[in-house]
């Protein structure tokens, strides 16, 4: 009896701690009174709201520079004020993936491990807490309804006659992330690996010859013009879509029951942010289930989403605005010199493997 009661005691000191310990970054950061990002879109998987929800929350003022900047902008602000304390000078950054091993190596980044960090995989975080996976995009099928009636459910279909004339990339899998991304994922369903890419340029060799692929990028336009009803791209590009379309035409966003590959954004925080304690609330918020969720509502997948489907916590209402999440349980994240060496493959091999020639209409 002594012995689980002193157990009791220590459990509770441990979550007083904790507790306590949160309270202190809180007021912390609401003595710096500021948090400065940048590149964040309000229209970029619901950022609008996730910034306003974060300074309603804490009462921390949220500085936004250059929302429509790119991933190198954001490395190029940091190295340009590592001596600015201003509001020029970003706490945090959003970024591709490449972008983060190279900025460690550039000692832009200071280490943060979130307390949520056991859920966050292992393939998409540095060890050391330099920068972490927030959300993904899993490439998806988005197919223009009005025109296809037997929407396809997985990359073999792609190659039924009825197709034919229909399919289109989302981009030139030669120079495009996301387009030579679907190379890999269609590899990954035809018996090949994230290292071994010939399956996948074989079948878009093969689409090719039946005459399915349509030598153009798909752009939203194409899609609902009926040129290229069919596509692949990142599903909240795609589910984005659906919206913005409202039924005019339909489209329906099908993630393939194999071959599901994701794309990843990461977070880090500055090695020079002028607001150190703010920028660590940030991503303790935005990687809370209530900041995941704010992600999830505008269709960015979060980093920690099958932890979160797992423990029921994602809303009905919520969930069912998307492919049901079984259909991401298997999503393979490639790593980024998995994607330095498949880009490279493709580039390689598209011209004498598939001999297509992706044009922008």
């Amino acid at each position: 009896m002594k012995r689980v009661i002193v157990l009791l005691v220590a459990l509770a000191m441990v979550s007083v701690s904790a507790f306590a310990q949160s309270q202190t970054l809180i007021d912390a950061a609401q003595k710096e009174g500021q948090l400065t990002v940048i590149a964040l879109p309000h229209d970029w998987v619901n950022y609008g709201e996730m910034i306003s929800s974060f300074s309603a929350k804490y009462k921390i003022k949220v500085n936004e520079l250059n929302p429509d900047g790119s991933s190198a902008e954001e490395i190029e602000a940091i190295k340009a004020n590592k001596g600015n304390k201003g509001p020029q000078a970003p706490d945090v950054i959003d970024v591709g993936l490449k972008f983060g091993p190279e900025a460690v190596k550039a000692g832009l980044l200071a280490p943060y491990k979130v307390s949520t960090w056991a859920s966050i995989p292992d393939s998409v975080k540095d060890k050391d807490g330099y920068w972490y996976g927030d959300y993904y995009g899993a490439l998806a099928f988005e197919v223009n309804t009005d025109i296809i009636k037997n929407v396809p459910r997985d990359w073999a279909d792609l190659l039924k006659p009825e197709y034919k004339g229909k399919f289109a990339l989302a981009g030139d899998p030669r120079i495009s992330n996301q387009a030579f991304m679907t190379v890999l994922a269609a590899s990954l369903a035809n018996g090949g690996s994230v290292e071994d890419l010939e399956p996948g340029l074989q079948f878009f060799a093969n689409m090719n010859k039946v005459g399915n692929l349509v030598p153009l990028i798909a752009v939203a336009g194409t899609l609902a013009s009926g040129e290229t009803p069919i596509t692949i791209e990142w599903d909240y590009n795609a589910l984005a879509n659906r919206d913005k379309l409202a039924g005019n035409p339909s489209i329906e966003v099908v993630v393939p029951a194999s071959g599901v590959v994701a794309g990843v954004y990461i977070q880090a925080i500055s090695a020079y942010a002028p607001h150190p304690n703010a920028a660590k609330l940030w991503m303790e918020y935005i990687y809370s289930d209530e900041g995941q969720l704010l992600w999830l509502k505008g269709y960015g997948h979060p980093i920690r989403f099958n932890d979160m489907a797992k423990r029921n916590v994602v809303p009905a209402a919520l969930a069912a605005k998307l492919p049901p999440s079984s259909a991401y349980a298997k999503a393979v994240f490639p790593t980024l010199d998995q994607q330095i060496a498949a880009g490279k493959a493709v580039a390689e091999g598209w011209d004498d493997i598939v001999g297509a020639d992706i044009q922008k209409k």
